[in-house]
């Protein structure tokens, strides 16, 4: 089970946003890098970063953010993806030249697949599958729209791609510290040949437990690092 602590950035700023909610943010930090070398010391192998604002707009407003954190954790061998405005092959081969490991894309893989599989052709093993549900239907553009194509039909879509990995999100337990759908991630897991990447819910050092039980390889902790209610290295035993 490999652990990604989450870094979301809004404004330059480390955040927390409730199911995705721009109206509900917690902030945590004004330095995103700081809080990179923070879960570092702490134990932390890979970063999950998450441009907020390149989430809903599309842009890479955080460029120069997400550029500290590569720059302060690469040199000590922790890896780095991003996700949020990944939605151009310039933007892919800027942010990979940036020193990131892999980007992930989401409302472009929904709204333009055959963009999509092109880019994972042209970026082998570098792009992640980033799959929101609302209630199983894909959501995109920051969590703001909620398509009609269930989460799995769009999974097995890209099934057979060089991609990384597929990062599987239930918007309704993001953020809300009641646990991680463990039922629905299972059964994208068993849909797909894309490694899973669990994310949202995961409040308690048994969710992490749960989800390796059932065979994910993977899982995104966010709210709860910040709030101390899983300690990073508790989690860490797991890898």
């Amino acid at each position: 089970m490999l652990i990604w602590p989450a870094i979301d950035i809004r404004g330059g700023q480390c955040v927390r946003l409730r199911q995705g909610d721009y109206g509900r943010e917690t902030v945590y930090g004004s330095s995103p890098a700081s809080m990179a070398l923070h879960w570092q010391e702490l134990g932390a192998k890979r970063l999950h970063l998450v441009d907020l604002d390149g989430a809903k707009d599309g842009t890479t407003s955080n460029f120069q953010a997400v550029r500290e954190v590569v720059e302060k954790t690469r040199p000590l061998g922790v890896e780095c993806e991003l996700g949020g405005g990944v939605r151009s092959e310039d933007t892919i081969k800027r942010l990979l030249d940036l020193g990131l490991t892999r980007l992930v894309v989401g409302t472009l893989a929904l709204k333009d697949p055959g963009w999509f599989e092109e880019m994972c052709q042209k970026f082998p093993n570098k792009l992640v599958l980033g799959i929101d549900a609302r209630d199983g239907m894909v959501a995109t553009d920051g969590w703001l729209e909620v398509s009609k194509t269930p989460a799995v039909d769009l999974a097995k879509r890209f099934d057979g791609l060089p991609i990384a990995a597929l990062v599987y999100t239930d918007i309704s337990t993001d953020g809300m510290m009641r646990g991680p759908n463990v039922k629905e991630t299972v059964i994208m897991a068993q849909s797909t040949t894309i490694p899973i990447v669990a994310s949202g819910g995961v409040t308690k050092i048994d969710d992490v437990k749960n989800l390796a039980e059932a065979g994910i390889p993977a899982c995104i902790i966010g709210r709860a690092l910040y709030e101390g209610a899983i300690d990073l290295e508790d989690a860490l035993q797991f890898e």
